[in-house]
């Protein structure tokens, strides 16, 4: 018998110093890249977002890993998907120069279980 449940995935997200480093129009066209790149996770077949938590109010500068700059919660159908989402960082471009978004951003996918505690 087979139990295919989804993967638990923390998305844990960094905006990086190159971005702090831009001009205000090249931030701008970073910010439209990571919308891009936040609605294909969103919209991708095989992903449940559940929810999501942003340090931007607390946090000032870049994120070199913990405390990341912000996290998104999902449900995905498998591992190849969870790929396929990390890519949308090497995938997207900014704006209309050579750049793509993990120039300026970059993503851990922490993969996992829902942990389900019974009661006795």
């Amino acid at each position: 018998m087979s139990d295919n449940k989804p993967l638990r995935v923390l998305f844990c997200m960094a905006i990086n110093q190159n971005f702090m480093d831009a001009p205000r129009e090249e931030q701008l066209d970073v910010w439209a890249a990571f919308g891009d790149m936040w609605h294909g996770i969103h919209d991708m077949e095989g992903v449940e977002v559940i929810g999501n938590m942003d340090d931007d109010q607390s946090m000032v500068g870049p994120s070199d890993g913990y405390p990341w700059t912000t996290y998104l919660l999902a449900d995905v159908a498998d591992y190849d998907t969870v790929v396929a989402c990390c890519n949308l960082f090497r995938s997207t471009a900014v704006g209309e120069g050579p750049y793509k978004l993990w120039r300026y951003a970059k993503v851990e996918a922490r993969t996992g279980r829902e942990l389900i505690v019974q009661r006795v």
